[in-house]
C-alpha cells in the first residue's frame, strides 16, 4: 500500500469517527440509515457499525442492540475456499423484527431472522432463525423457554425490587427522569436492604451481622494488624 493510500484510509477512519460523535444509542440508527440499513422507530443501539453491509440489515420498532453486538451480514469463513476460488463471497440479510433485545457480546450471523418479541441472551451465538416470542441463549443459541414464563419471572422480581419512593412524572421513564439521581438512591438502598443476606461477608464461619458490626469489626481487625508487634508482647503476659 503506497503512503498516499494510507493517507487516504487513515483520514476515512478520522472523520467517521468525527461523524459518528454526532450520536448516541437513541440517535445512532440516523447514520444506519444513511449506511442503507432499515431501522424502525423508538430502537436504543449501542455499537456504533452494523457489519460490513448494513444495507442487508433490517430492524424493527421498539429493538435494543446492547455493547459489543456483532451482526455479521457476510460470511468470512468461505476464506477457506479463497485458494480455490480467488473472488468467492457468500452474503445473507439479517432480519430483527419489533420488540426484541440482543444481549451483550451476542453474535448474529448471516441469513438469520429473529422473531419478534424475542430476547437472545448475552453471549450468544445465533446461527438459525428465532421463532417469535422466544427466549434464546447459548452456542449456537437455542430456545431457552417462552417469553410469557420470563415476563411472570420479571414482574415477580419487580414486584419486590421496586423501590417504594421513586417519582416518576407522567411520560417519565426509569432513567430519563428529572428525579433520576434521587431514584436511583432510593434504588441503591432497596437493594441493599433486600440483598443484605447474600452481599454481607461471613463472620465466623456462617454468622453475619448488621452493616454496622460488619464495619466494627473489621476496623477493629485494621487496627490490630496496624498496630505493631514486638516478640515480647506477643510471648509474654503480666
Amino acid at each position: 500500500m503506497s503512503i498516499f493510500a494510507t493517507l487516504r484510509a487513515v483520514y476515512r477512519r478520522i472523520m467517521n469517527s468525527l461523524e459518528l460523535m454526532k450520536y448516541n444509542p437513541d440517535t445512532i440508527v440516523e447514520y444506519f440509515r444513511k449506511m442503507g440499513a432499515q431501522i424502525g422507530e423508538g430502537c436504543f443501539i449501542v455499537p456504533t457499525e452494523l457489519g460490513t453491509e448494513p444495507y442487508l440489515v433490517k430492524i424493527g420498532n421498539h429493538v435494543a442492540i446492547a455493547a459489543g453486538v456483532s451482526i455479521n451480514a457476510h460470511d468470512g469463513a468461505v476464506w477457506v475456499f479463497r485458494e480455490e476460488v480467488p473472488h468467492l463471497q457468500v452474503f445473507g440479510p439479517i432480519v430483527i423484527e419489533d420488540n426484541c433485545i440482543i444481549g451483550l457480546r451476542a453474535i448474529i450471523s448471516p441469513n438469520v431472522r429473529i422473531g419478534r418479541n424475542s430476547v437472545v441472551a448475552a453471549g450468544s451465538v445465533v446461527i438459525n432463525d428465532v421463532p417469535p416470542n422466544s427466549v434464546v441463549m447459548g452456542v449456537p443459541a437455542r430456545p431457552f423457554g417462552s417469553l410469557e414464563k420470563y415476563r411472570q419471572k420479571c414482574l415477580q422480581r419487580w414486584a419486590e425490587q421496586n423501590p417504594p419512593d421513586v417519582i416518576l412524572a407522567d411520560g417519565d421513564g426509569w432513567w430519563n427522569s428529572r428525579h433520576s439521581d434521587a431514584n436511583r438512591v432510593e434504588l441503591r438502598n432497596h437493594l441493599l436492604n433486600l440483598f443484605h443476606d447474600q452481599l454481607s461477608p461471613e463472620l465466623h464461619g456462617s454468622e453475619v451481622g448488621s452493616p454496622e458490626e460488619n464495619l466494627t469489626h473489621h476496623q477493629e481487625a485494621a487496627e490490630q494488624n496496624a498496630a505493631p508487634q514486638f516478640p515480647s508482647q506477643a510471648t509474654t503476659s503480666r
